[in-house]
């Protein structure tokens, strides 16, 4: 039976809830602790974490903001993080089932915004971002964090490749230059971008949200074909595990 995307998506991490949330990749990095000290800084009425996953940013966010929202595709996700916000004693965070690009919140309604490793999932990025301004108050902080292309043609279209294979509710890993723009069409100021490379361990990456064996088999096969250039790109290990781009885009 066909799905449409936002179903399709929700499907994909109802499923395998529990292990975005004890994913060491989503539970922890120099990016998260940099967004917790931004949070503590801001000390936020209201936070929005968008596209939250595991929830490990509506954690973060749960010790400098006053309630967190924490809202995602997927009913499942949302009752796997309400359980453990409240295992973690984290009475301030609360769920709500939405889309990035039909947020059902007033105009203005929170104060700091906060996305990491969902916008790569959205129907419509620019959409996203457009619903992520409105419920923004003028002058509040958003980050977004996510992997990126690499940039070159070459490059993208195998990044792009491995990811929809490992995941069919994968949309795009914008680079640098689109995420700037989108921000900056969206109504957002950039204020600084951090990147950094993050190592992917190729069983855990591809178990994490249950990966077919022929399409594990796929990826693998477009590992072993790829030329030089890419294999150093990408850093390919003999066990297929690699490195991905990822940055952190700071805006107001």
């Amino acid at each position: 039976m066909a799905q449409d995307h936002d179903s399709l998506t929700a499907g994909q991490f109802g499923a395998h809830a529990r292990a975005y949330v004890e994913s060491a990749v989503h539970a922890g990095g120099a990016d998260l602790d940099a967004l917790r000290r931004r949070a503590a800084a801001a000390a936020p009425e209201r936070a929005l974490d968008l596209g939250t996953g595991g929830g490990h940013v509506a954690y973060a966010l749960a010790g400098a903001a006053r309630a967190v929202t924490a809202v995602d595709l997927s009913a499942e996700m949302l009752a796997t993080v309400a359980t453990e916000a409240e295992r973690r004693g984290l009475r301030n965070v609360g769920t709500v089932q939405a889309s990035a690009e039909k947020l059902p919140f007033d105009d203005a309604a929170f104060d700091f915004l906060a996305s990491r490793y969902s916008a790569h999932h959205w129907r419509d990025a620019a959409a996203g971002l457009r619903q992520a301004r409105r419920v923004l108050r003028p002058g509040a902080p958003a980050i977004f964090i996510d992997i990126v292309s690499p940039g070159p043609p070459g490059l993208d279209t195998r990044l792009q490749a491995v990811e929809l294979l490992r995941d069919v509710s994968h949309v795009r890993d914008y680079s640098v230059a689109e995420w700037r723009a989108m921000l900056k069409e969206s109504g957002f100021s950039v204020e600084a971008v951090e990147t950094w490379r993050l190592r992917m361990d190729f069983d855990a990456w591809t178990r994490r949200i249950g990966t077919p064996a022929p399409l594990v088999e796929a990826i693998r096969l477009l590992q072993q074909k790829a030329g030089d250039e890419t294999r150093g790109s990408f850093a390919i290990e003999q066990d297929g595990s690699f490195l991905l781009d990822a940055a952190m885009f700071v805006a107001v």
